[in-house]
């Protein structure tokens, strides 16, 4: 039998570890910032739940030749399952006791759906650019060939989704343990429906592709310098973080995320535009997540010390793993 190849295995365990930390380290918002113990336990559940979906996106989409589009369409059905099945914070009232959540969703609470547009807007993009999107983007841009072909055979795919129904399960579990509000049937067949229409629509634009393949691709003009990228992602990734829990605000985060998709989808056109480029955008979008976490407020009681060294650990961390991605040579998109 053929030997694991080391180089796919080790980036699948980048990937691994990378998801968590994008998803819930790299802010500084809990009362485990600045803890480097706590944090490395917590990968134990974190991992599992972050990185494992990220590993079997990255893994179906690799195999189905899926490419970004369908991407984004897989992370985002991963981050309404998240939101309004696991950990349910799309549908409740009071999560975890956190002192400002009623003032975040009551200004665009929907009552016949039970939820605020705003939160829903932050969770379900959150999960599908930071804790999903940017970190496949990245750990692939550090072997770029590789990027395209998959690191895992049937027993690691497996493995990955025995850990991540495992943590799910065990999230879940503690929710309904510990939380007052729960979602209902209705809100949760209603998730579980928008999750099946967005791994539908990923399929659907995998075969749409193929069909356009043996067509004359419209070819775009120069695509900007990688560096060019990265500032947009970083300035677009700010715009989105700093937004204000208002109707307004919700419709200035969807104007973000439309231009965005509009400009890359005419700039992947170009015969310049490479993964190089889609790393520099992953790399300014996780830039300006880290920035944020200066203006984070923890959710205990956490040193400045303690809190001020583990955000200038992560931005570190992020400009320079946005180097290493995009220092590579030209790459597949």
């Amino acid at each position: 039998m053929k030997r694991p190849d080391p180089r796919r295995l080790a980036l699948a365990a980048g990937l691994l570890v990378l998801a968590p930390m994008c998803a819930e380290y790299v802010t500084g918002y809990d009362d485990s910032t600045g803890d480097p113990f706590v944090l490395a336990v917590s990968l134990l559940i974190f991992s599992p739940l972050y990185g494992a979906p990220a590993l079997l996106i990255r893994e179906t989409a690799r195999r189905l030749d899926v490419r970004w589009p369908g991407i984004l369409a897989l992370t985002t059905a991963f981050g309404v399952l998240q939101a309004g099945v696991i950990d349910q914070s799309m549908f409740s009232e009071g999560y975890r006791d956190i002192p400002y959540w009623e003032e975040m969703i009551r200004p665009t609470y929907v009552a016949p759906l039970g939820l605020a547009a705003y939160t829903t807007l932050s969770f379900v993009a959150g999960h599908a650019i930071w804790s999903f999107g940017v970190p496949i983007a990245l750990t692939e841009a550090l072997s770029p060939r590789l990027s395209r072909t998959p690191w895992l055979r049937t027993p690691g795919l497996v493995t990955a989704a025995a850990l991540y129904l495992a943590a799910a399960a065990f999230v879940l579990r503690e929710h309904l343990r510990t939380e007052p509000g729960h979602a209902t049937a209705v809100q949760i067949t209603g998730s579980l429906a928008v999750v099946a229409l967005l791994v539908l629509v990923a399929l659907i634009s995998a075969v749409r592709r193929r069909r356009r393949a043996a067509l004359p691709a419209p070819e775009g003009g120069a695509a900007p310098r990688p560096i060019v990228v990265a500032a947009a992602g970083l300035v677009a990734g700010l715009a989105f973080n700093f937004l204000p829990s208002t109707w307004a605000g919700v419709a200035a985060g969807l104007a973000v995320i439309a231009l965005c998709a509009a400009a890359v989808g005419r700039l992947a056109r170009s015969p310049e535009w490479s993964g190089r480029h889609v790393a520099a955008l992953a790399a300014g979008a996780l830039t300006a997540r880290a920035a944020v976490g200066f203006l984070a407020v923890p959710l205990g009681e956490v040193a400045p010390v303690a809190k001020y060294a583990h955000n200038v650990a992560f931005l570190a961390g992020a400009v320079l793993l946005g180097v290493l991605a995009t220092r590579r040579r030209p790459h597949p998109r």
